[in-house]
């Protein structure tokens, strides 16, 4: 059994690991789009 500050600390590090995964998503996203933007021009 894990104590709540064993617990919280997982929580917490679960959260901070998806921050960076929802930024990087979100990088793609918007570079997708520039790459998109930029062919539409040629």
């Amino acid at each position: 059994m894990m104590t709540p500050e064993e617990e919280a600390e997982i929580r917490r590090r679960q959260k901070s690991r998806n921050y960076v995964l929802g930024g990087l998503l979100l990088f793609m996203v918007v570079l997708f789009y520039a790459i998109t933007i930029v062919r539409m021009g040629d």
